[in-house]
């Protein structure tokens, strides 16, 4: 996957469901532009996810495969959220975003997310998965 440097989790707080386990960050003008472009369905699946930051909005160009995005403002609250974001598209520019959180296509329909909901972001901790 893209995007080297401090890995983390995305947690939707509203619903207590991860978004991402596995989070890396596309913080730098390099990372940001680059994305997901190179990554490979297979190699981003259940429990990835990208948070580009700073983002108002995104593209799937020359990508291969859907993604979900999830808009969120400064303090992380969902502003806008597409599910199954299909290549070769661009999503609406949202001036209310302050970062977009790319994500596996079906992660906004498996975990409920949506407009309104509390994201948390941790970078440089491993998430805690609690069994059953």
């Amino acid at each position: 996957m893209p995007a080297a440097g401090p890995q983390g989790f995305a947690f939707n707080r509203t619903r207590q469901a991860y978004l991402a386990t596995r989070l890396r960050v596309a913080g730098s003008y390099w990372s940001r532009l680059r994305g997901l472009l190179g990554a490979s369905a297979a190699s981003f699946c259940a429990g990835e996810g990208l948070w580009i930051v700073p983002s108002h909005g995104v593209h799937t160009l020359a990508m291969r495969f859907p993604i979900d995005v999830v808009y969120l403002d400064s303090d992380k609250v969902v502003v806008y959220a597409r599910p199954n974001l299909k290549p070769w598209r661009v999503a609406p520019v949202n001036m209310k975003a302050a970062s977009v959180l790319e994500l596996p296509g079906n992660t906004l329909h498996s975990t409920g997310t949506a407009l309104g909901d509390r994201v948390e972001i941790e970078l440089g901790k491993v998430p805690e998965v609690r069994s059953a």
